[in-house]
């Protein structure tokens, strides 16, 4: 991918750099275009280095060789989209553990569950796994938090120099993945307009409880088939679900997790909203908030996915997002209000789950105290809460 852009990527860049220094096998993981080639092609030592599995002379110079082209090579060696070869991580592996070399390997790939499971299974213990997304606030810089929400992180979109541009290359984006990326990763029995109704209708629900089986009665397959494209969505970084938080209580929980779109560009252009006016009337105008915040603070506090929850008593209180830290329990709500206030909702859940705080993140400046324990964050000052989890 190439773009020309003065936006820093220095935390991801300082990760990559730390992780080929302690780990033979570094895997740089995240959806296509959000800029992991523009980030691995200055790593490699040397042209030579640089293997590119989607361009045909790169692979035909592994396969030529039977991958034992990378034997006699020295400093870092990059393979974008290895995803592309899953058989390269037995050789991968081989040439992690020779004593007598230090070669580093530093691999891209557009997750999927062939490529997570050739990581797991042959280089346990060998390799260092770090995902990316696409740019975050910090990036862009924090003025630019309108333009970020509504065309989402991909760097192609974001720096589309007029939002139509930026609404169109979104457009073809969910094209070309439907039709292109996504049967390279699986294979598939659905036609890209049956895949094209699975993720609209996630984004319907984005920011709602989903059901696999109501999904599947409005789209005419079976509950394994939509089971089964969630998972290979997730495993594509495409969207995220919230898994509920159980807790030992007297009360009826809900069991379903909430699903998101990981990027608002993708779901505003899956809605057709070309710009803030159409997203402030829309039905999702608040939803879209509440993803857009959640990614901000997973990308911000560095949090794991296995440390996101959701939680929810079913006709009563309910947090869009507890963090799970070994500190404790941390909950936000997400208000696209100017001036949120507590409810009694809050304050049940601060009880039932013992919550350490509670964040309303709303879209301003200002933050204020609603409770000894609830504190209303305007998202301009969010970056102030990665203190607590250091």
């Amino acid at each position: 991918m190439e773009f020309k852009s003065n936006i820093s990527r220095n935390s991801i860049e300082k990760r990559i750099h730390d992780a080929l220094s302690d780990s033979p096998v570094t895997a740089l993981l995240g959806a296509r275009q959000c800029g992991k080639t523009w980030l691995a092609r200055p790593l490699a030592s040397n042209v030579e280095n640089y293997f590119d599995l989607q361009n045909f002379v790169d692979s035909v110079r592994l396969e030529e060789s039977n991958f034992n082209i990378l034997d006699g090579l020295d400093g870092v060696v990059v393979i974008d989209e290895v995803q592309l070869k899953p058989e390269l991580f037995q050789k991968l592996r081989v040439l992690a553990d020779r004593p007598d070399r230090d070669t580093k390997f530093f691999i891209t790939g557009s997750a999927s569950p062939r490529i997570i499971k050739g990581v797991s299974e042959s280089l346990a213990g060998r390799v260092r796994l770090i995902e990316l997304g696409g740019f975050s606030i910090d990036e862009v810089g924090w003025d630019n938090q309108s333009s970020l929400w509504l065309r989402g992180g991909f760097p192609k979109s974001y720096l589309c120099e007029v939002d139509e541009n930026s609404f169109q290359w979104r457009l073809d984006y969910i094209s070309l993945f439907l039709g292109r990326d996504l049967p390279l990763l699986i294979d598939t029995k659905l036609s890209s307009e049956q895949l094209r109704r699975i993720l609209q209708l996630i984004a319907h629900n984005h920011g709602q409880y989903w059901n696999h089986s109501e999904a599947a009665k409005i789209i005419g397959v079976s509950y394994k088939t939509v089971q089964r494209y969630v998972e290979i969505l997730k495993g594509a970084f495409i969207i995220r679900e919230l898994s509920p938080y159980y807790i030992n209580i007297r009360k009826r929980l809900r069991k379903s997790p909430k699903i998101y779109l990981r990027d608002t560009g993708l779901l505003h252009a899956l809605h057709m909203l070309k710009d803030h006016f159409q997203l402030s009337s829309h039905p999702k105008f608040g939803a879209s908030w509440e993803g857009f915040c959640i990614e901000q603070i997973i990308r911000l506090t560095q949090t794991r996915e296995e440390e996101c929850f959701t939680w929810s008593v079913q006709g009563g209180e309910e947090i869009d997002l507890i963090i799970n830290k070994a500190s404790g329990l941390y909950g936000f709500e997400f208000k696209v209000g100017d001036a949120p206030r507590r409810s009694a909702s809050m304050i049940s859940a601060l009880d039932d789950l013992k919550l350490k705080k509670l964040f309303i993140i709303y879209p301003g400046k200002t933050n204020y105290m609603l409770h000894d324990k609830i504190e209303a964050i305007g998202f301009q000052n969010l970056k102030q809460i990665t203190s607590i989890f250091d």
